[in-house]
């Protein structure tokens, strides 16, 4: 069916049913990964943008990916989308040469960067904002509609936890830290110990696809560099013939991860002639945790063939 020429004719219904596989996706960016609702519409316009001009299924490669990837391919649009909106430039910046978005290319069948995306930038924009209009608005709105309403409810309860919360509890915390014997971080003013949580003291990592990285690499090499310095190390869980894409490496100190970023957002590694991509983890919001089953809804919905 062309979509665009026979629009017109088109039903509500038949049009939500040809892009249901754009509405799981967008269910789980903003209904499971809690992403901002306008960002998240113009991400999935500049996924279905590429399909329009040849980068074949980017949606339905993303939807295949674990949650915790969906959002970093997520991400790595952003920066995109960034890209394509800097008119500051009239050359590409050369900060794009190390600035890599390797999920995506790694979805896509043909070459992407972000140097790709700034010199057709115009046509970018123009195709984006099309697709924005003619489908991202239409198939999305009610959901977004939906996330805007949750995260609304979700703030006016943690607004009203602050209001309620005991002015004793502090005391009760501090009076723990100095008690507790498990308690570890850094040093605070009074000298006691102040925990650090493992979730801060946590690197994600990302693999290029079709390259194997295994544990005891990524073990070796960060314990060369930085000594006797991991906690724990969690690579994604797959089958014996399929490669991990992607990990997360607790620290015993918090530091440990500033020394590898050097002040960064995102550092490059090369283990064993591997690239290796690491950020510090960010957790997204566990409040409404009970939302993640919420996931269970979308498997009774078709995927649809994408050419």
């Amino acid at each position: 069916m062309d979509l665009e020429s026979s629009s017109f004719f088109v039903t509500q219904e038949e049009f939500n049913l040809f892009h249901r596989i754009d509405r799981q996706l967008y269910k789980i960016l903003v209904m499971i990964l809690f992403r901002e609702p306008g960002e998240c519409m113009q991400v999935h316009a500049l996924w279905l943008w590429l399909e329009r001009v040849g980068f074949r299924n980017v949606v339905k490669r993303v939807l295949a990916l674990p949650n915790i990837l969906i959002n970093e391919v997520a991400d790595e649009t952003v920066l995109c989308l960034n890209c394509i909106n800097n008119s500051s430039f009239t050359a590409p910046p050369s900060s794009f040469e190390n600035s890599e978005i390797p999920l995506l290319q790694s979805l896509v069948d043909k070459e992407i960067s972000l140097q790709f995306l700034y010199e057709n930038r115009i046509s970018a924009l123009q195709g984006v904002a099309k697709v924005m209009q003619d489908v991202c608005v239409r198939a999305f709105t009610d959901i977004m509609q939906q996330a805007i309403i949750r995260n609304s409810n979700d703030r006016v309860v943690e607004a009203q936890k602050v209001v309620m919360k005991p002015s004793s509890e502090n005391q009760n915390q501090n009076q723990n830290q100095n008690q507790n014997p498990l308690w570890f971080g850094s040093i605070g003013p009074s000298n006691s110990r102040v925990e650090v949580p493992a979730d801060d003291r946590t690197l994600f990592v990302t693999f290029s696809k079709g390259y194997r990285v295994e544990e005891w690499e990524v073990r070796e090499f960060f314990t060369i560099a930085y000594g006797d310095c991991i906690e724990a190390l969690y690579m994604q869980e797959v089958q014996s013939n399929e490669q991990a894409l992607f990990a997360r490496i607790v620290f015993r100190i918090a530091s440990t991860i500033d020394m590898i970023l050097r002040g960064a957002i995102k550092a490059k590694f090369t283990i064993n002639g591997k690239h290796v991509w690491a950020r510090k983890f960010v957790p997204k919001r566990i409040a409404a945790r009970s939302m993640l089953t919420t996931i269970n809804n979308f498997s009774g919905e078709t995927s649809i063939t994408r050419s």
